[in-house]
């Protein structure tokens, strides 16, 4: 049995656990990014765990890409194909925690929802835990998404009360609720605004929670500081909200695909026709695709691998590295014959046409929507007559972006 001066020492010891949460596209791998590679400079011990629902688990990759998991492989696990406020995340979230603190202790743990993931299960988790203390739920919010979709966030609480009224539950609702619980609001993306309008954003969401300071972060600049000196979450202040919800989740089907949510997986070695990608995209996309994200590549870029990122109506090109067989194929690569021996033999076992050259995307968003954005996708690959004629030489008209900026840590 533990003395009272033990269990005083096991309360005070608890580690600190951060939720980044938030809707899909909204930046969270980006601040989670961030906030990594401050902690390798501070030599703060932070476990990472990522949740990404996709198959694919994209946001996985990119977390586990940064220089301090590739160095602390140990304090990195990803949870993908389901959401953790399923009870399957729940408990995957539980194991995944089980084998971070096995044989470690932490300094921080920080933990990145999918987009989909409603934040009461996973506050209701950490309420019971013994050995770990939640003290930050933040909650980003994509300014761009409000401005453009929600009227600068003035139709939102309409919206929900339209919800309340009909008794139904849409995204709304998950985003709205969201705000709810968390215990700091972040505005996203304010730089891709007017300067004048953020301000008008953080007026009409801030009533949804008044309790909260409303942060505005651009790319995820958010001081590692700020996190490590958070208070415990209040568990009180949520405890009637918690009380209104909980039979309401429990009776709706909350698993892994919830609010007419739907996904599906692209799965192609072949490269895209930069042209015809561009025309499907402004044709074929707008806020009933919530989020598409993947690796990809483009015939008139054929040395890049680039990162497709997507949320409702805003897409960017982001520059991950480049192929190991467009790095064969430069005559100047710089690489010794050692190297290059190496590189070959890897590409020996690649199942793909063009190396380890590939498109993977995943796409989210309104069921009665998806199918249709996604065919079109399907449409952009190469023919085979394309792809004879580029593999001569031939070019395709490339209306994107010619700067690219890569991704950073």
């Amino acid at each position: 049995m533990q003395t009272s001066e033990q269990k005083v020492s096991s309360v005070q010891n608890r580690i600190p656990v951060v939720i980044l949460n938030g809707f899909l596209g909204s930046g969270k791998t980006t601040l989670f990014r961030n906030l990594l590679t401050q902690s390798k400079k501070r030599g703060v011990l932070t476990c990472a765990v990522v949740n990404d629902m996709s198959e694919l688990d994209v946001d996985g990759e990119l977390i586990a890409s940064t220089d301090f998991v590739e160095s602390n492989d140990s304090m990195f696990q990803s949870i993908h194909s389901c959401v953790l406020s399923s009870k399957m995340g729940i408990e995957k979230l539980d194991a995944a925690l089980n084998i971070l603190l096995t044989d470690q202790k932490a300094d921080l743990i920080i933990i990145e929802t999918s987009g989909s993931c409603h934040p009461m299960p996973l506050i209701e988790f950490f309420k019971s835990q013994a050995h770990l203390k939640l003290t930050g739920v933040l909650v980003l919010v994509d300014s761009l998404l409000l401005a453009h979709d929600y009227e600068y966030g003035e139709q939102l609480v309409p919206l929900m009360q339209q919800n309340l009224e009909r008794q139904q539950r849409d995204m709304v609702s998950l985003m709205v609720e969201q705000i709810m619980f968390c215990s700091h609001l972040i505005l996203t993306k304010g730089d891709r605004i007017e300067k004048e309008k953020l301000s008008k954003i953080a007026q009409a969401i801030h009533p949804i929670n008044p309790f909260v300071t409303i942060l505005s972060v651009l790319l995820g600049q958010l001081p590692l500081d700020q996190v490590l000196e958070m208070p415990e979450y209040d568990f009180h202040r949520v405890a009637k909200l918690t009380d209104e919800l909980k039979p309401v989740l429990e009776s709706e089907s909350f698993g892994d695909r919830p609010y007419n949510m739907a996904t599906r997986v692209i799965k192609d070695d072949r490269p895209f026709h930069p042209n015809r990608l561009w025309e499907v995209c402004h044709q074929y996309l707008d806020q009933r695709i919530y989020r598409s994200k993947g690796f990809f590549w483009l015939s008139s870029r054929d040395k890049m691998s680039l990162l497709w990122n997507q949320a409702a109506g805003s897409i960017s090109l982001e520059l991950i590295g480049y192929w190991r067989a467009g790095l064969l194929e430069e005559d100047d690569n710089g690489l010794n014959e050692m190297e290059v021996e190496l590189l070959k033999k890897r590409l020996e076992k690649e199942p793909g046409r063009f190396g380890d050259r590939h498109c993977h995307l995943t796409v989210i968003g309104d069921k009665n929507q998806v199918d249709r954005f996604t065919e079109a996708l399907k449409t952009c690959f190469l023919t085979e007559e394309e792809l004879e004629h580029w593999q001569f030489g031939g070019a395709f008209e490339d209306p994107w972006p010619k700067n690219i900026v890569k991704v950073g840590d």
